[in-house]
């Protein structure tokens, strides 16, 4: 099991944890029923994150941010020598999390999303760990919510039992969601951005050996070129310059950010 703290990777602390150290804390905070807040951070969410000083401050909130992406575990074992031998792939740590919350009892939420994803993934996920339980499953607005309406969906997952609230709005949207909600909850607070449509089977994973290569983003820039491409087509370029200046010590990155002066209060 690896814990090591954080590591600045563009001005984003990132956790040098692998999977066994990322569930042990999950898992205890949900035993306590203790507020912690945890993402999957690949390379669009860390650059979102160096591009936007409000989003940077959220992430740096975190308690756990963990290495979804292969070229951000590659950044972490460039610059500090962390040593992690694999990435902690938000998918699979969602799949890990469900097969312990199913064999110690504890009860799962789901947000976000549409009602035809969530009644796949529920289905799907109720078939390979037939012990889980379900406190909730909420889909999203995409859209604002009022005040009120955040209150609601406060009082509804707190009502419910949960556990353990897994996000799946997408970068950015799931990532504001669990830092405007984390403290309010008092539960572990897991934002897996693609999980939802990868394990509902809506949306096609990379091939493994893709995956493991750090080509993911090929594989999905293909599958969705006219939604994706100047995320990849930018970013990815911009990523690799940045850490090339971090790593020569020509830019230090700073982590404090800036708070958000407003809630976006997104569901």
């Amino acid at each position: 099991m690896m814990q090591r703290g954080k590591r600045n990777v563009l001005g984003v602390a990132v956790s040098v944890v692998d999977y066994e150290g990322a569930l042990e804390r999950i898992f205890d905070a949900a035993r306590r029923r203790s507020p912690l807040s945890v993402t999957a951070l690949a390379v669009h969410g860390l650059m979102l994150a160096v591009l936007d000083r409000e989003q940077r401050y959220r992430l740096n909130c975190f308690d756990l941010v963990v290495p979804d992406g292969q070229p951000v575990r590659w950044a972490l074992n460039w610059l500090h020598g962390a040593a992690l031998a694999d990435r902690v792939y938000g998918p699979n740590l969602m799949l890990a999390a469900c097969e312990r919350a199913g064999t110690e009892g504890l009860p799962v939420y789901l947000y976000g999303s549409t009602p035809e994803i969530l009644a796949r993934l529920r289905e799907n996920l109720q078939r390979r760990f037939p012990g889980l339980l379900f406190a909730g499953v909420e889909r999203s607005l995409f859209r604002k919510l009022t005040p009120e309406e955040k209150r609601q969906v406060v009082d509804r997952i707190r009502g419910s039992g949960a556990s353990l609230v897994f996000v799946g709005l997408g970068c950015p949207r799931q990532e504001v969601w669990a830092y405007e909600f984390r403290e309010l909850l008092s539960v572990p607070v897991l934002a897996v951005g693609a999980a939802f449509p990868f394990h509902a089977g809506t949306l096609p994973q990379a091939p493994r050996w893709m995956q493991q290569r750090g080509l993911e983003w090929v594989f999905r820039l293909s599958s969705e070129p006219l939604r994706l491409w100047r995320r990849y087509v930018f970013l990815n370029p911009l990523y690799l310059l940045l850490l090339s200046l971090q790593a020569l010590g020509i830019l230090r990155f700073r982590s404090e950010g800036k708070p958000p002066e407003h809630e976006l209060l997104i569901g």
